[in-house]
């Protein structure tokens, strides 16, 4: 596989296309392949078209990402526009404490007293309202793309029974 990266980077194309281009290569050599890549975009300029379904790799390597999903594009935005809509909290309210209405929560865990949700909205404007509510804990944490994609696209015609049976 690197000979063939090297062959066609040796080409200086203005556009690279590649189809799950590190799947089966062992981690050191995933990351050699990647910086080899991303080298002769900083280099040449090049654009890389990545099709590929590990997506927190992508998320290191990418700075705009499209999602298909038969056939179909789903999402196509720069991963910080992707992360600007969605948040995800943890936090903790007191008994008489209550999380504001109206938010629109994609999805909510609990460990104990710990609450973990993803919301769509600002992250400003929401951070916002949640402090006003008082929570005892409150921390905004990362989203990576593979979450946004599960809760962008999680109710995307997808059932494990079609993939399975």
């Amino acid at each position: 596989k690197q000979a063939a990266f090297w062959l066609a980077l040796s080409l200086r194309p203005e556009l690279l296309i590649l189809d799950e281009p590190v799947d089966g290569l062992d981690p050191v050599m995933r990351r050699q392949l990647w910086s080899l890549i991303m080298g002769d975009v900083a280099e040449n300029g090049t654009t890389v078209l990545v099709s590929s379904h590990n997506l927190r790799e992508l998320e290191d390597v990418c700075d705009y990402v499209g999602i298909m999903h038969k056939g179909r594009m789903m999402i196509e935005r720069s991963l910080s526009q992707l992360q600007e809509n969605l948040i995800k909290v943890q936090l903790t309210f007191s008994e008489q404490g209550r999380l504001p209405e109206d938010l629109d929560i994609l999805h909510e865990s609990r460990t104990g007293q710990v609450r973990t949700l993803i919301i769509r909205g600002n992250t400003a404007e929401v951070s916002s309202r949640i402090r006003a509510a008082n929570p005892i804990f409150f921390d905004v944490l990362p989203l990576t793309l593979e979450e946004i994609f599960i809760y962008e696209l999680g109710g995307a015609d997808y059932a494990v029974k079609d993939i399975i049976f």
